[in-house]
């Protein structure tokens, strides 16, 4: 089968400045589980701009906010908190952690990511996602029983508007369009689109076929549990003609670090713990927890040193281009996710990124 000639990479990672780190953050709005307290929505939707803010000063390469649409969340309106993102950085990309498409128009997406890339100056991302919380189809007037009929279509419409400046398209959940002009076109040509998957090899086969780059999440489990959902993505990629070598793959997981690992386990885990319980009804159980410390674990948990090692053996098995981690959920307090930040930026990034650059070609 002949190259597909797609633009590949769209975001333009450069090897020799080794792997991007960024930060993201579901948006949840949580008691801190130490007394109970929370902070208003207003003040929670301020602390996603400081963070964006602290981590571009910390030299973090990427910060993005997630939507929901349910209780202990405050990020309903994600394209409007990253309009606030874009005005208050100037260097850090930005973007969604994942655009519930599925329960979204692609043409009102479109306009109002494009229009952040306006703002931010090029520096916007799109995250598109099929929702893993899933009371937002009730609230959004959807029906749960076309969960991935929904959310496959209205992706392809995303990239058709992403691809073309006219659009002639016909589905079956969305009025049709004829010759239709979608605006403002990104500053980004074209903007850079994510397909976001879950770990399972099938939603990376059909990012792979489309030839979009790859967001992977996970909650736990080894490294080497999701490489055959890279091999999957490659390989599907590769079938449809892409050059698997210009789609770039993020990974995104937990994050959190201490001076020891042990420290690490005890200052995270209630916040897991109790946000689990709070937005998926499930705590987390503490033996399967105490094993994110594990070298072998994909959760970035221990001493800046144990990150470090765990996230270079994770470069070495999936060859990804960039690491997001979450810092902040759970009600974690405001001032401890900077001081992550802070850490993060000093004694992890630079080791990451020192070890995972590659030289110019001669």
């Amino acid at each position: 089968m002949s190259e597909n000639t797609t633009t590949l990479d769209p975001v333009g990672f450069d090897p020799t400045q080794g792997l991007q780190f960024g930060m993201y953050s579901l948006g949840d709005h949580l008691p801190n589980p130490a007394d109970g307290s929370r902070v208003s929505a207003g003040e929670r939707i301020r602390e996603f701009v400081g963070y964006a803010q602290a981590a571009e000063e910390a030299g973090f390469d990427f910060f993005s906010v997630g939507e929901s649409h349910q209780e202990f969340f405050a990020s309903q309106a994600h394209a409007v908190i990253l309009g606030a993102i874009a005005q208050a950085t100037s260097t850090i990309r930005i973007g969604s952690t994942s655009t519930i498409l599925s329960t979204s128009d692609p043409v009102r997406v479109f306009e109002n990511f494009a229009t952040i890339d306006h703002l931010s100056e090029g520096r916007a991302e799109l995250v598109a996602g099929r929702a893993s919380r899933i009371g937002l189809f009730e609230l959004l007037g959807y029906d749960l029983r076309d969960y991935e009929e929904l959310f496959e279509e209205k992706f392809d419409l995303l990239n058709t508007i992403n691809r073309e400046e006219s659009v002639t398209w016909s589905g079956q959940f969305r009025a049709p369009l004829n010759n239709a002009e979608v605006l403002p076109r990104p500053e980004q040509n074209p903007l850079p689109i994510w397909r976001a998957v879950g770990g399972a090899p099938a939603s990376a086969v059909k990012a792979g076929l489309a030839g979009v780059p790859m967001v992977m999440a996970h909650l736990g489990g080894t490294t080497s549990s999701f490489k055959p959902t890279v091999d999957a993505y490659r390989q599907a990629a590769r079938h449809a003609g892409f050059d698997p070598a210009g789609l770039p793959i993020a990974t995104a997981g937990f994050l959190y670090t201490a001076p020891t690992s042990q420290e690490a386990l005890q200052g995270l885990y209630p916040h897991i713990n109790e946000g689990m319980k709070r937005t998926n009804g499930q705590g987390m159980p503490k033996q399967l927890f105490a094993q994110s410390v594990d070298p072998a674990s994909i959760v970035n948990i221990g001493s800046p040193q144990q990150v470090v090692e765990k996230i270079l053996h994770q470069h070495e098995v999936f060859g990804h281009q960039r690491y997001l981690g979450q810092i902040d959920f759970g009600g974690m307090p405001y001032e401890r996710v900077m001081k992550q930040i802070e850490t993060i930026g000093s004694e992890i990034i630079p080791a990451v990124k020192k070890y995972t650059a590659t030289k110019e070609a001669a």
